[in-house]
């Protein structure tokens, strides 16, 4: 990775750190933490009141995705789900509730300070189906064909290298595996200057990729049925979207 990448990743990885720090450290009131500040188009207002209330607080104070990856993945039961960039835990907390005990939510992040959180977080939820590994969204620490659902909450637009992350994303998905992601997606006409003008990259805008491109991305790693859909604006021509893809399934071999 050259080093304005590796730059660009130690950017984002300080920043998220700061916010788990300020979640653990800060929250000394009756109602549990307070949570992270950003405006209403990122945070836990995203999710249902009865999800945020079945969870720790802290899990949901942590919360700085752009939608809610769990109610569009269609997660069932005894299925094995991955949540890319899992921060304070919310979506693998939630995850593991829908899939059940006979299902597993793993969660991957790069932070040390997130992946305590987390921990602390599951621990606190008495989720015993859930594990956090340490790790990079474009190296995933998982051997291939291991879960059935990936899903991700506003972090690919923050990676550096996004074809790697379609590529693992593809490798760990078993045959007819499907991901369901929430997503920041700018407007095919808006040029990534003009993204980078709407919001800087550790805020989620400057990174996005547009409509076209995130679909020739996923499309290049081997997905098929592929769908983006906006669900609401998060900058002028920029927007929080729903994606869904799918691995193809493995063909039956041919009799002779």
């Amino acid at each position: 990775m050259h080093e304005p990448s590796t730059e660009l990743r130690e950017t984002v990885r300080r920043r998220y750190a700061a916010e788990a720090v300020r979640v653990t450290e800060g929250g000394t009131a009756c109602c549990g933490p307070q949570p992270v500040e950003i405006d209403e188009n990122f945070g836990s207002t995203l999710y249902a009141a009865d999800e945020r209330d079945a969870l720790p607080a802290e899990a949901v104070a942590a919360s700085l995705g752009c939608g809610n990856p769990t109610a569009v993945a269609e997660l069932r039961e005894g299925e094995r789900v991955l949540d890319l960039g899992s921060g304070g835990g919310i979506d693998v907390l939630l995850s593991a509730r829908r899939v059940g005990p006979t299902g597993k939510a793993y969660g991957l992040d790069m932070t040390d300070e997130m992946l305590a959180l987390a921990l602390a977080n599951a621990e606190r939820a008495g989720a015993t189906n859930v594990e956090f590994l340490k790790g990079t969204i474009e190296a995933i620490p998982l051997p291939a064909d291991t879960v059935d659902v990936v899903i991700s909450n506003c972090v690919i637009n923050l990676s550096v290298d996004k074809p790697a992350v379609f590529s693992e994303t593809f490798r760990v998905l078993r045959p007819g595996g499907r991901i369901g992601v929430s997503d920041v997606v700018a407007d095919d006409a808006l040029t990534p200057s003009r993204r980078a003008e709407r919001g800087d990259y550790v805020g989620c805008i400057a990174g996005a990729l547009s409509f076209a491109e995130y679909r020739a991305g996923l499309e290049a790693a081997g997905f098929t049925d592929v769908s983006i859909t906006p669900t609401h604006a998060v900058a002028d021509g920029m927007h929080s979207a729903i994606v869904r893809a799918t691995k193809p399934a493995r063909s039956a071999p041919e009799r002779d």
